[in-house]
């Protein structure tokens, strides 16, 4: 077994590395030991894992797959040994995670940042898409969501609830008026997006507004940039649009109204769940979350008074 182990570290190396000689000098061992551990592992495998010249080497398919495998598990194996002999409140190794472009960008990076200062050992790779990926398949640790979980074979944590606001620039609001009434915003032009489109605007009183969109694109971000450039009235989680309402750039309108909010969760595959630095990440974000949350509500009440 430990040959096994070490065969793999030797071929995950040379991957990461692009050739036999640079591993050799990263392992310490000479270029017959890899050469022969790698062929060895090919043999035992029965595949090429690696196509070999003269001047280069790349991956085969099977050997892209496998290295994408043996590099999880390995780290896994050195996150298994930080942790007895650190101690289960160190986050360390690999810590893949997928979220929206928008709150990616202004939430979950600072935040992750933050984290990895308290956590020098660990190493973050950040995914943004609008989309929602698969993340067994993709690899992901965790995934940061807005809404219900659907997938049964995933664990999701709620983090923070998440209201939603419509809101506008003070030049629309200034040429077109402020609606009154949820019945009022038929008379406006409204931002849409997602996939599909979202132009039933939906309230916590069961009313459902068929808003009048002007523009709808497939993006969020590109959505919330349109409506700072005075082009319409945007419905949005108040994550997103938090700080353009703080400096004025935005104005959020019928603030005494209740969009239908999709919640804030954490999801991850059942088999990361006793990893440490997930659980710390976790717990992480849940704590700073929440005060933002809070901080939110008590402005937000503040301008329903008003």
């Amino acid at each position: 077994m430990s040959d096994n182990l070490l065969e793999m570290r030797i071929f995950v190396r040379v991957m990461m590395s692009g050739s036999l000689s640079r591993a050799a000098r990263d392992t310490g061992l000479s270029l017959t030991v890899i050469s022969r551990k790698l062929s060895r592992l090919e043999d035992r495998l029965g595949v090429r894992l690696i196509n070999r010249t003269t001047r280069s080497l790349s991956a085969t398919e099977e050997g892209q797959r496998f290295y994408e495998r043996c590099s999880r598990i390995l780290d896994e194996i050195d996150e298994a040994e930080a942790e007895v002999s650190s101690g289960s409140e160190t986050a360390t190794g690999l810590l893949k995670i997928t979220t929206t472009f928008a709150f990616g960008s202004r939430w979950l990076v600072p935040l992750m940042e933050e984290f990895q200062q308290q956590h020098p050992n660990l190493v973050l790779q950040l995914d943004t898409n609008d989309g929602i990926a698969n993340i067994v398949e993709s690899g992901y640790d965790l995934a940061i969501r807005f809404g219900e979980l659907s997938d049964s074979s995933l664990i999701a944590r709620r983090l923070a609830s998440n209201r939603r606001v419509i809101c506008g620039a003070p030049s629309y609001l200034a040429k077109r008026g402020r609606p009154v009434t949820i019945e009022d915003l038929v008379a406006h032009d409204a931002i849409v997006f997602g996939e599909p489109m979202n132009t039933q605007w939906s309230f916590v009183d069961d009313r459902v507004v068929n808003v009048n969109w002007k523009i709808a694109l497939n993006n969020g971000e590109l959505a919330h940039q349109s409506a700072l450039r005075g082009h319409g009235l945007v419905l949005k989680s108040i994550w997103d649009v938090e700080d353009d309402v703080r400096s004025g750039r935005l104005e959020i309108v019928l603030p005494e109204v209740s969009a239908l909010a999709a919640p804030l969760h954490a999801v991850y595959p059942h088999n990361r769940l006793s990893a440490a630095k997930l659980r710390l990440c976790i717990d992480f974000l849940a704590d700073r979350l929440k005060l933002a949350q809070a901080q939110f509500d008590y402005e937000l009440r503040g301008r329903s008074r008003s």
